[in-house]
């Protein structure tokens, strides 16, 4: 936050629209947004950031839809399975879905919503944004931005925060590299997710069953920016494939380790007359077929004995972060 000529810095406020009833395929959620800034939108003032809850957008947009059977709902929007996790209740999945968020049942949700249906997250999260944002610019006549927030957990982190999935109309990234820091030092990696940190403090206002779905921020002003920037909006907050280090979970990564790592020894024992299709199937075919059930910690207690024979004799440390491709380079397993 950027500080004043005199040395203070600006007030954040953040609040509630009250007021805004149950929404329904087809309601005008500007409309309602507006009513509920009272006459005139007079809560809402030049460079407020209003971060609405998805699930009145999806309402709107007749996201709502009959689904007795919600792993079916969930597989539908599945495109890419990152990790599974059985228990009591059955499985939770981590997926990528159909928006390129990766979150626990695909954003599928079945809380407040009529019973028999489940609610999926808006098509294009960006574009219903810059839709909301617009009509709310030519309404009021302001200078004002919207995010669309949903509820995700996160890696290594217990408990749940609200990120921003859709943006409009505001910077949804604050690069500070080649910055410096308080001490004079370059900051070189230091891009805050300033989107995501709005939604955050928004749902600290909101709260989950307060009947809330709409927040403003004020004092943010300097963010707020043309309503189509030529960006990618929020979608600009999601990691490429090729920097996402937590692209799978550990079950998925270590059947990729594994089928890599046993490649790789094989190579390594008769590189010029052993190919990966020479290898034995015995290894392969030990691994548990569909969805994997991942697990903190795979150690090599747990491998299949057919995986063990397969690889290099001698020392071997089991650590969290060990894969089959690892396993490979250094050339020792369990004796």
């Amino acid at each position: 936050m950027p500080v004043t000529a005199d040395g203070a810095r600006p007030r954040l406020e953040v609040f509630v629209l009250p007021g805004i009833g149950e929404i329904r395929a087809g309601d005008d959620l500007a409309a309602i947004i507006l009513a509920a800034a009272g006459p005139a939108a007079s809560r809402l003032a030049d460079g407020d950031i209003l971060a609405v809850t998805s699930k009145i957008v999806s309402k709107a947009e007749g996201r709502q839809v009959a689904a007795t059977d919600r792993e079916q709902a969930i597989t539908d929007e599945t495109v890419r399975v990152v990790a599974t996790r059985a228990h009591p209740g059955g499985v939770t999945r981590i997926v990528e879905n159909r928006q390129g968020l990766v979150m626990a049942a695909a954003g599928v949700d079945a809380s407040n919503v009529e019973q028999g249906t489940v609610l999926l997250l808006p098509v294009d999260p960006d574009a219903s944004a810059r839709a909301l944002c617009t009509a709310l610019r030519e309404a009021t006549g302001l200078h004002l931005g919207v995010l669309i927030t949903d509820t995700v957990g996160r890696p290594w982190r217990d408990g749940q925060t609200d990120i921003a999935i859709g943006a409009a109309g505001l910077a949804v990234l604050d690069d500070l590299r080649g910055s410096t820091d308080a001490h004079g030092r370059r900051l070189d990696v230091t891009v805050a997710a300033v989107a995501d940190e709005i939604a955050g403090a928004a749902d600290l206002i909101k709260g989950k069953t307060s009947g809330n779905p709409v927040a403003v921020l004020r004092g943010l002003g300097q963010l707020v920016g043309p309503v189509d920037a030529g960006d990618r909006g929020a979608r600009r907050l999601l990691r490429d494939s090729a920097n996402d280090m937590f692209r799978v979970g550990s079950a998925e990564a270590y059947a990729e380790g594994y089928t890599a790592g046993v490649a790789a020894a094989g190579a390594a024992a008769a590189p010029a007359q052993i190919s990966s299709a020479d290898l034995p199937q015995s290894a392969p075919s030990a691994l548990p077929k569909g969805d994997f059930e991942a697990t903190r910690e795979n150690s090599v207690a747990d491998l299949p004995q057919s995986a063990l024979s397969a690889l290099p004799k001698g020392d071997f440390e089991a650590t969290r972060g060990t894969t089959g491709r690892e396993v490979a380079s250094r050339g020792t397993a369990p004796a």
